[in-house]
């Protein structure tokens, strides 16, 4: 698991709680593909990380890891602050802690979580996996690239290291953007642990 400054955490806690405080009943899948997308888009717009987040490409579509193992335990560490989770019907649901805190956000940002909680909040988690399934999506293409469809479908695999590459929904210059800001990320996040 990588490890998070506390100016990540309480973000990507913070958007979570936004999605709690939001959507009744949030699956831990469901989450995790409302965070896919939130990222995403705001890449797609602004060229830029919202979190920084790094999705594999698993059967279930684009995961991030360190999310998912987090709210996998019987209680949140890394999000504790600002989450509960409860098992249920087989499934993990995600409850906020706390209220949002826009504290860590940017006007656009706030914008984008709106915009994809409008978009796709009412929807199940598994319509939210067909539509990062579908074709043409990065996971699709990086899923057929690497032969993965297949061991996907018959239940060979649910998982892999393949990961998510935003600069391939960008233009030249967007991806350069998009990876000299992941790595002030990276940069910035090591000085402030």
């Amino acid at each position: 698991m990588k490890t998070y400054s506390k100016t990540e955490i309480a973000k990507i806690g913070n958007a979570i709680v936004f999605f709690a405080e939001r959507i009744s009943d949030l699956s831990k899948t469901k989450l995790l593909k409302l965070m896919y997308l939130t990222e995403e888009t705001f890449v797609r717009d602004y060229n830029i990380p919202m979190f920084g987040l790094e999705f594999d490409v698993w059967q279930a579509g684009p995961v991030s890891r360190d999310i998912y193992i987090d709210l996998s335990d019987e209680q949140p560490s890394l999000f504790s602050e600002f989450i509960s989770t409860e098992n249920r019907d087989e499934a993990t649901y995600i409850k906020p802690k706390t209220s949002f805190s826009d504290d860590e956000f940017s006007d656009n940002e706030i914008q984008i979580l709106d915009t994809i909680c409008q978009k796709f909040g009412n929807m199940t988690a598994k319509t939210l996996v067909e539509y990062t399934h579908r074709k043409n999506s990065l996971w699709h293409i990086i899923a057929k690239e690497k032969d993965l469809l297949e061991s996907f479908k018959s239940g060979q695999t649910n998982s892999s290291d393949e990961k998510i590459d935003f600069t391939r929904i960008l233009d030249e210059s967007g991806a350069e953007t998009y990876k000299e800001q992941i790595y002030f990320k990276q940069l910035v996040g090591a000085i402030n642990r």
